[in-house]
């Protein structure tokens, strides 16, 4: 039971790491974008 709610809560953890890296991923691409004037 504890090891479920374990797994539970790591991946949670991994997929908002995942969303929060794929968020600041895409901003950097789009200002870098923007500097290229493309």
């Amino acid at each position: 039971m504890e090891y479920a709610l374990l797994v539970a809560l790591i991946a949670v953890v991994c997929i908002g790491a995942v969303t929060f890296l794929a968020n600041g991923t895409k901003s950097t691409f789009s200002s870098a974008g923007t500097s290229l004037g493309a």
